[in-house]
């Protein structure tokens, strides 16, 4: 295989679409009534692609403190020796390793009351991949697959989606997959955005004909398989042999390339692998790549166990945040100005937040209930806090916001329907279960 890393993911249950109609689609009653639910299906999906919508997720492995970046806590115990900075929002500050962000903060919506239940790093992590808890039942696809799925042009000749950085503390050996999707729908990981993916090249001596060739001689080999029963296999495995050789033959495979940008440029996002990593997914964005996580090990191998600061906290959060300040700030500003963030959303989290307490190792340990995510684009609200924590930020004082809220929101954001259904085997799963959009941060 040409493109080893290309999907992850081995052959799952075969996925059929059901019709999920959503609301905003411009067709009447009438017109649906004449059109079989396949059409009305392709329909839909075709119009959502018209809207060119892009994901951009930056996770942070290990969960960020919320005290130390974007709802300080000064002059308290808990609050610790982290002092603060005033933000472009009166009244609003950050902790002071934020700079950038203090200014950029007129283009994000931040929620501060984001909730939840779980805290242990994988589980956690799966659930603000998923929108779901673990399940031996169900094994529930990354939210960017889903997005990826409804978003992405089927003969792209670029990945739907892709992963940079690869594996992050705590997430079982790689980034979360398709689930029940089908493999087309799993993470490209690109180990290091400085450098060209690997095995996307033709061998040497090898050119497009000679590699069409040897296609065709798979296809004949696969079809005495297929006709012996296992024509599903083949059917899918022919999909991912087809998109590994778009992207193997495509012109725009030196999106990869980030030394095509300019020196200015990549110095304003920091010459961090970090860096690097968003200058590399606003790249892949603009060429029409529907989604891009950002994982935390692209932030390099000095990062060691990430925002997991059980010691040594503050100390930590100062050097990993003059990775992030510049990056993310540069990112929000580069995709303004190139008049995309109306079309992108770009979602900055962990899987949940740090303790009130200090504890003897001058660490903060997990403490999901109560924790922040920062929101930016696809016509959500520009400098806009929803709601906050107590004095100390043991609770959510108001407007508290559930991770199943934030998926559905987050798909409302890009024009998915938070109700759609995808057939997982023979049976109808929501892409989320329960959430509701948080209708406040929608300008």
């Amino acid at each position: 295989m040409l493109v080893q890393d290309l999907y992850l993911q081995t052959t799952r249950d075969g996925v059929s679409c059901r019709r999920t109609f959503l609301r905003d689609v411009a067709m009447g009653a009438a017109g649906l009534s004449t059109l079989s639910w396949i059409d009305a299906a392709r329909v839909q999906a075709d119009e959502l692609r018209k809207r060119g919508m892009a994901c951009i997720l930056l996770f942070h492995n290990g969960g960020p403190s919320q005290y130390e970046t974007f709802d300080p806590k000064p002059g308290t115990e808990a609050g610790g020796p982290t002092k603060t900075i005033n933000t472009v929002i009166p009244g609003i500050q950050f902790g002071e390793d934020w700079p950038q962000m203090a200014n950029q903060l007129g283009d994000i919506t931040l929620i501060r009351s984001m909730t939840a239940k779980e805290g242990n790093h994988v589980r956690a992590q799966y659930l603000m991949h998923t929108g779901f808890a673990p399940s031996a039942a169900v094994k529930y696809p990354n939210f960017g697959s889903s997005v990826a799925q409804a978003l992405g042009e089927p003969q792209f000749d670029l990945p739907h989606f892709v992963n940079i950085g690869g594996a992050g503390p705590g997430s079982a050996g790689g980034p979360f997959g398709a689930g029940y999707l089908p493999v087309a729908y799993s993470p490209f990981v690109v180990d290091d955005p400085n450098r060209m993916p690997t095995n996307t090249e033709l061998p040497a001596g090898v050119d497009v004909a000679r590699f069409q060739r040897r296609l065709g001689l798979v296809e004949t080999v696969e079809h005495d398989f297929a006709r012996r029963g296992a024509g599903e296999l083949v059917a899918e495995n022919r999909g991912l042999i087809e998109s590994a050789a778009r992207l193997v033959t495509s012109p725009r495979r030196k999106v990869f390339d980030v030394s095509q940008e300019k020196d200015n440029l990549r110095d304003r996002y920091g010459r961090t692998p970090f860096g690097q990593a968003c200058l590399l997914a606003r790249r892949l964005v603009e060429t029409g790549v529907t989604f891009v996580e950002i994982a935390n090990s692209a932030q390099g191998a000095e990062t060691r166990l990430g925002w997991d600061c059980h010691q040594n906290n503050f100390d930590e959060h100062h050097r990993l945040a003059a990775i992030n300040d510049p990056a993310y700030s540069t990112l929000i500003a580069d995709l303004k100005d190139r008049g995309m963030l109306d079309k992108t959303l770009v979602v900055w989290m962990g899987e949940f937040g740090r303790t009130p307490s200090i504890n003897p190792r001058v660490g903060r340990d997990h403490y999901p209930q109560a924790f922040t995510v920062a929101l930016a684009g696809a016509g959500l609200k520009r400098g806009f806090v929803l709601g906050s924590t107590d004095k100390d930020g043991h609770e959510v004082a108001e407007r508290p916001v559930k991770v199943q809220d934030l998926f559905a929101t987050i798909y409302r954001a890009l024009g998915i329907d938070p109700q759609r259904e995808n057939m997982a085997g023979t049976r109808p799963v929501k892409i989320i279960e329960g959430g509701e959009v948080v209708k406040e941060i929608f300008a």
